[in-house]
């Protein structure tokens, strides 16, 4: 089963890659938009692939530019 959610979480637009981790989690999903209302579409569609039973969001901050 979770190979075939890091499978489906491949076809949800955004994701660059979803890999099977050992821990907490068994699945971590790294996606990219550039806008937030398209981080809440994307979870939709993750809380929505079979096998899911919650989700947890983190998001990168990038350090400042320093010159």
């Amino acid at each position: 089963m979770i190979w075939e959610v890091a499978e489906a979480a491949l076809k949800i637009s955004g994701v660059k890659m979803a890999h099977a981790v050992t821990g907490q989690f068994d699945v971590v999903v790294y996606a990219e938009f550039a806008r937030v209302e398209e981080l809440g579409r994307m979870i939709e569609q993750l809380q929505q692939i079979k096998g899911v039973r919650r989700t947890q969001t983190l998001i990168a901050v990038p350090p400042p530019v320093r010159k």
